[in-house]
């Protein structure tokens, strides 16, 4: 299995380079290995004395805290070569990392190296002053000045545009893709005004590229997504309370499922990055999936809690009001009494949480669900766009919820999971349908109607919308979309909105969140 199926050959790695350069090859593609053959590899390695000093069952099982320890030894490369500087991603606590002397000077090393740098993986020094004394693939992981943040973001987007998925690729390929996506986005809102003002024109194209590619991709292949095995982690958002009844089965008796309402990848890259520098403690496995189709609250968010496709709640679709029966429903179908399992929504504020650590203090809580509202307000009230959302996000993370809940739930022994319901997109309006019947769901992106005659006429008189039958929506639920990132609203207004396809919207973070031990 290791050889034929993850590419590596355990008894073959004997040098600090094979080891290194399979651990790249391993996370860079994703593909973390399971516990098995994690003990396997650990211990045909542990007979090495080169090796003998490493976490090797947590480097191959852990891509966060492989990356913890390829970032350390990166800053300590730099440093050795006589560069100090700023920490991008915030200092790394000596106690929460092993040291490693990661060879980054071999050819098979820094060739991967690079790419992480590029996708967001990895985060380079800010340093003061130009470096003569490194070599010029290095200089990927260095930023000089602004402008080298600015071309690191332009790297960022022709490394995307020539690795897209296509029609032919994998649901799994679409979720990398997201990821790398969302990194690269949340650089480009975190830049300046006037650098980033160059690269509008390669991000829109690279949206509106990738936007059409997902579009088909999703025509051909979004019906195969329901029924997909979710062992590994939930392929759609409704697969997520039965992977979390696995891990409870696997061991993680208190599970606490923290939903985002709204945040979109490249958002959640944005928190990650201010909680890496508030609360180094916190360790991420992250990992992205599909929301339902229309991307609306009622109709993905239901999903996610009820563990059910869209035509199995068919009566309730355009409510979220069931929310908490569905919750406590699929949880009773595990086995769990009413009393050990609790769902909240509305939480926002740090003066909440009080009350919140008192409920989940209960003995008797063996599962949460909880709905974190703010992101999805913030964006509905957004005027300046996804870059003034992303400030937003910054004064909300440094008023401490977000580390304070994590930690709040991971101290009552939670093992904890954060996601969405769906993400956000800028768009602009191309005038309101025009049109006699009113849908039943009008959304920005997306109206749905009871009735085929509707539905055909509305699509007829509107142009630059489409239509898409969604296997796993009720029978009289059809949706109308707008086309490519232009939404339902008075002409030429801007908007951050959700409901349609895109690899923003349609795309969501599924991480796990623990203490790094």
């Amino acid at each position: 299995v290791l050889t034929h199926i993850f590419k590596i050959s355990p008894h073959l790695i004997s040098r600090s380079e094979d080891l290194w350069r399979e651990l790249l090859r391993l996370h860079y593609r994703d593909s973390g290995l399971p516990s098995v053959l994690v003990d396997h590899v650990a211990h045909v390695l542990g007979d090495h004395s080169a090796f003998r000093d490493l976490p090797i069952s947590e480097l191959f099982a852990s891509k966060g805290t492989f990356l913890r320890v390829v970032q350390d030894a990166w800053y300590r490369y730099l440093s050795r070569h006589g560069l100090t500087g700023t920490h991008t991603c915030g200092s790394i606590p000596a106690d929460l990392v092993a040291k490693a002397d990661v060879p980054f000077e071999h050819p098979d090393v820094w060739g991967l190296v690079d790419s992480m740098f590029l996708d967001g993986l990895l985060h380079p020094l800010a340093v003061q002053g130009t470096p003569v004394s490194i070599p010029e693939w290095a200089k990927v992981g260095i930023v000089q000045d602004p402008l080298a943040m600015r071309d690191l973001v332009a790297e960022g987007i022709k490394g995307i545009f020539q690795s897209l998925p296509t029609i032919e690729s994998s649901h799994r390929d679409w979720a990398n893709l997201s990821r790398r996506f969302g990194e690269v986005l949340a650089r480009f809102h975190a830049l300046d005004t006037v650098c980033a003002e160059g690269l509008k024109a390669p991000i829109a194209e690279l949206q509106a590229t990738t936007d059409e590619r997902l579009r088909q991709w999703v025509e051909k292949h979004y019906a195969d997504l329901p029924s997909l095995p979710v062992a590994k982690g939930p392929v759609m958002v409704h697969h997520v309370p039965r992977f979390l009844s696995m891990r409870r089965g696997a061991g993680e008796s208190k599970i606490a499922l923290l939903v985002f309402d709204g945040l979109a990848v490249d958002q959640w890259v944005q928190l990650r990055e201010a909680l890496t520098k508030r609360a180094p403690k916190l360790g991420f496995e992250e990992s992205a999936c599909f929301a339902w189709l229309p991307t609306l609250t009622s109709v993905s968010r239901q999903a996610l809690f009820s563990g059910l496709k869209p035509r199995e709640f068919a009566n309730t679709i355009e409510s979220t009001s069931p929310e908490p029966t569905q919750w406590a429903r699929f949880w009773h179908d595990q086995g769990l009494r009413a009393n050990e399992v609790m769902y909240r929504k509305g939480i926002k504020r740090t003066d909440q949480l009080t009350d919140l650590g008192a409920s989940i203090a209960a003995p008797s809580i063996q599962v949460a669900g909880i709905v974190v509202d703010t992101v999805d307000e913030i964006v509905h009230g957004a005027v300046l766009g996804k870059r003034g959302i992303a400030a937003q996000l910054e004064s909300w993370c440094e008023s401490g919820f977000v580390d304070q809940l994590f930690s709040q739930l991971l101290d009552k022994g939670f093992h904890v999971y954060l996601t969405a319901d769906h993400g956000n997109v800028e768009a602009v309006g191309q005038g309101r349908p025009n049109q006699g019947a009113v849908p039943e769901l009008r959304g920005e992106r997306v109206r749905t109607y009871r009735s085929e005659t509707l539905v055909s006429e509305s699509a007829a008189t509107n142009p630059n919308t489409y239509r898409l039958d969604v296997a796993g929506l009720p029978a009289n639920f059809m949706a109308l979309f707008a086309g490519g990132r232009a939404a339902f609203m008075p002409q030429g207004e801007p908007a951050v909105v959700h409901g349609g396809i895109s690899v923003e919207e349609l795309l969501v973070p599924f991480v796990k969140i623990s203490y790094v031990s």
